[in-house]
């Protein structure tokens, strides 16, 4: 009998002996993959903690103790074992399950990780309020190697190195940055230093070192942690404050096991458990693809070929990429930075055919624009291409570095508006609102691909201050693209559609579902007319008081939040008497 079947919650999976875990991490696997292959989604990193998750959930009271996954794509095997199994081929469907960990989806999803380095501060809180409510479960934190590149992560740390709280951290590293591979002596040595023999030892040798003069305390300290640093590794997490365990391979069951039952029984502050993985363990394809299959569409489990959807018309994200790589041919000044997303925001291209202009900061946002503030207010030409949701993570450094300073770095926020099944944590809906606010912000959004070519341009001839484009995911409407892009006039939009008695007025990619909307209105009788505002700041004043004045109705079409450009207009026509005619 498959051991998988009988698993309904993590308590069934405790009842199993611990030879039968292997077992069940391969059957574990298998499943994964499978769902993954129906549905898409991120599959590399799920695969490479597939037996880190069956010994966290076997060692740990789960829900009780609290597991916190960070970035929650890596989720999808916990949501297996945690009473989800019957709903995994729903993942990032309508109506389904989440790709990340969601609060509201299960009580074994303690935070919502959809962006990353979140867990060490979401996992500090949790501890201090169960020391506060005097209660004894754990708070354990994983966390990627490349969540670990945020500041944010290390802000956590140091604050719990000095609060002492107990919380537990384990560092997945899948991209072997941080250490080499493991083997049997360090796992050895990581099952020595978190046992409780040696932490009792190390206790004692402390109390006795206390009645030492103060100099000889402090070097006898220095001399232990060192002495264990140089065989564990681990330093700078033991310099703030966290008990370092590890490296330790993360595949291996007999070296996960009694290292995690020694470290959940430990009495002592925060301890960092380092344990190294390989994304896509376990799946052929997957090991030997570039990208470990970090992100998939449908495939084919045998052959790991992933369904190849017709593209009817470029993505945005490379006619970005292309259209930026001809403006830098032009300047030496343009540069381009990215906050350890290349690929997905087309900067991959670019690299390749600038490597010294292009700058990949990490996880690193409120970094990524300050970066960009310095680089402008040195004369150089910075396009900061960031996911719209990624942004609100450099938010006071947009206000403070650039808006304020009015430096001309060129935000290209990928991923606004809607953006299906990564679901409400990665759609852009607030940009229009939180930049449109901004002193001395030019915001632009484009309707199609060809205008993206020309606000490319723009962004690359603006110098007068900060300026954004903001465009979706996905492809384009099917439009030909211009050869060069052409600068656009700041502030003015355009009338795409003459009518009578109704307006639309467009701001980005819904102007062909405007115009289809005119299309049918017509038929019925209603002369309409579409504009395209190209600018949600400046607003053309006089292009929409025009429409305000010479139709009996005028909408604005939008994706994004209230408070956005609809807002803006009303705010316009409000100033300039409402939609008095007279």
């Amino acid at each position: 009998t498959p051991l998988l079947d009988t698993i309904a919650t993590p308590s069934d999976l405790r009842l199993l002996s611990e030879a039968q875990l292997r077992q069940l991490a391969d059957e574990l696997r298998a499943e994964t993959i499978d769902a993954v292959s129906v549905t898409g989604g991120h599959l590399g990193a799920g695969l490479g903690v597939v037996e880190l998750t069956v010994a966290l959930h076997y060692v740990f009271d789960t829900p009780r103790d609290r597991l916190i996954w960070d970035v929650g794509h890596q989720a999808y095997p916990h949501k297996i074992l945690t009473g989800r199994r019957n709903r995994i081929r729903t993942l990032r469907q309508a109506g389904g399950l989440s790709g990340f960990t969601k609060r509201a989806e299960s009580e074994y999803d303690p935070f919502g990780a959809a962006h990353s380095s979140t867990s060490i501060s979401a996992g500090l809180g949790m501890a201090v309020a169960r020391d506060l409510d005097g209660r004894t479960h754990n708070v354990v934190a994983v966390i990627g190697d490349g969540a670990m590149s945020a500041g944010m992560a290390y802000e956590a740390m140091n604050n719990a190195g000095a609060l002492h709280s107990r919380l537990i951290v384990i560092l997945n590293d899948n991209d072997m940055s941080i250490a080499p591979p493991t083997g049997a002596m360090s796992s050895y040595l990581a099952r020595l230093v978190s046992g409780g023999t040696y932490r009792g030892l190390r206790e004692t040798a402390k109390q006795l070192a206390k009645k030492l003069p103060k100099f000889f305390y402090d070097k006898a300290a220095k001399a232990e942690e060192f002495a264990r640093g140089f065989w564990t590794g681990g330093t700078l997490f033991e310099e703030m404050g966290f008990y370092y365990v590890g490296p330790i391979d993360g595949h291996n069951l007999d070296h996960l096991l009694p290292i995690l039952k020694n470290v959940r029984d430990a009495e002592t502050g925060p301890i960092l458990v380092h344990v190294v993985t390989q994304k896509g363990k376990g799946y052929a394809p997957a090991e030997a693809a570039a990208d470990k299959y970090h992100g998939v569409v449908a495939f084919d489990v045998v052959t790991g070929a992933q369904a190849k959807a017709k593209a009817n018309a470029p993505a945005y994200t490379r006619v970005f990429g292309d259209s930026l790589i001809r403006e830098a041919a032009q300047d030496d000044k343009i540069v381009a930075v990215t906050a350890a997303m290349p690929s997905g925001t087309g900067l991959d291209l670019f690299g390749q055919a600038f490597p010294t202009r292009t700058f990949d900061v990490g996880i690193a946002e409120q970094h990524a624009v300050t970066f960009a503030a310095g680089l402008a207010a040195e004369g150089y030409k910075p396009f900061c291409a960031i996911y719209s949701t990624f942004l609100q993570r450099g938010y006071d450094q947009v206000v403070h570095d650039v808006a304020l300073q009015n430096l001309p770095v060129r935000f290209a926020l990928d991923r606004a508006g809607l953006v299906g099944a990564d679901g409400p944590t990665h759609a852009g809906a607030f940009d229009v609102a939180y930049l449109g606010c901004l002193p001395n912000m030019v915001l632009m959004a484009a309707a199609d691909e060809a205008e993206l070519v020309h606000m490319v341009a723009t962004a690359a001839a603006y110098d007068a201050g900060p300026i954004a484009l903001r465009y979706p995911r996905g492809e384009g409407v099917g439009i030909e693209l211009p050869e060069q892009g052409v600068p656009l006039a700041i502030g003015q939009g355009r009338i795409v559609r003459q009518g009578t008695r109704i307006a639309l007025l467009s701001l980005g990619t819904r102007l062909a579902e405007a115009l289809k909307a005119a299309e049918e209105l017509e038929a019925r009788g209603l002369s309409t007319t579409v504009a395209d505002a190209r600018f949600a700041k400046p607003l053309d004043e006089d292009l929409i008081l025009r429409l305000a004045r010479e139709h009996e109705v005028l909408v604005t079409v939008e994706e994004g939040a209230i408070g956005g450009f609809g807002s803006y207009v009303l705010q316009l026509l409000a100033e300039h008497g409402g939609l008095d005619r007279g």
